[in-house]
């Protein structure tokens, strides 16, 4: 692996024990280079979102490897010890809704995580300003949440993702309240993206619209993965 990344060997998980024992992951394999976009897809119930949450180190996988950028993170157990450090820090999250904070302007949505990473207040908001710039919206950077439209709010919620220029992203159904237009827009951005910041994103989607437009694709059946390459269309 180079230095970003992430790479995923075996990966197991198993809820319950003895008979009533449920595996909802079976030995997934997963690899996305840096700046690369892929697409993971497959029917409701076939673990998607529990391997999301294992990659997101919200959950404990049961047994496999993970390596995000050049650290190995999960080998049969974390080798992390500070596992919401990790999330803050290692991995960006794109949600279906953008969860932006009522209360804050958008700059300081995005600012928010860094200050509590322990960047200071002025560089920051500095690196806000850069990829609110990157991604379009610098002209809402003081505007509140309640005064975007839903594309904007999206752009910002990705930006919230990168402000920490975390090895991966895990978008979730991230385009699945929009229309065609914005939806295009918004997987045309996580590719502008993934290759400026050097960023793998693996995109969790129902969408019609936008799988045409992934190179590679991992499908995801009663736990297991099969992966395929994608027709990789342009996204106009």
């Amino acid at each position: 692996m180079t230095a970003k990344g992430i790479h995923i060997e075996g990966l197991s998980k198993r809820y319950g024990e003895g008979d009533t024992a449920v595996l909802a992951l079976k030995n997934v394999n997963m690899q996305v280079a840096p700046g690369e976009v892929v697409g993971l897809i497959g029917p409701s119930g076939s673990g998607k979102s529990t391997l999301l949450k294992c990659l997101g180190a919200v959950i404990d996988p049961t047994a496999g490897r993970m390596v995000l950028g050049n650290e190995v993170i999960f080998d049969d157990e974390w080798k992390v010890r500070d596992l919401r450090a990790l999330r803050r820090d290692k991995i960006g999250f794109v949600f279906q809704a953008p969860y932006l904070i009522p209360f804050l302007d958008v700059t300081d949505n995005v600012a928010l995580l860094p200050m509590l990473a322990g960047v200071g207040n002025d560089d920051a908001r500095k690196r806000a300003l850069e990829l609110l710039t990157a991604l379009d919206v610098q002209h809402r950077a003081k505007a509140m949440p309640s005064q975007l439209s839903g594309g904007e709010q999206q752009r910002v919620a990705i930006a919230r993702g990168l402000v920490n220029r975390p090895p991966v992203i895990l978008a979730d159904e991230p385009t699945a309240p929009l229309d065609s237009v914005r939806a295009m827009s918004v997987i045309r951005i996580l590719n502008d993206m993934a290759r400026r910041f050097e960023t793998a994103v693996i995109v969790v989607t129902h969408d019609e619209k936008i799988i045409p437009t992934f190179k590679r694709i991992y499908h995801i059946r009663d736990g297991v993965t099969h992966e395929e390459a994608g027709e990789g269309r342009s996204f106009e």
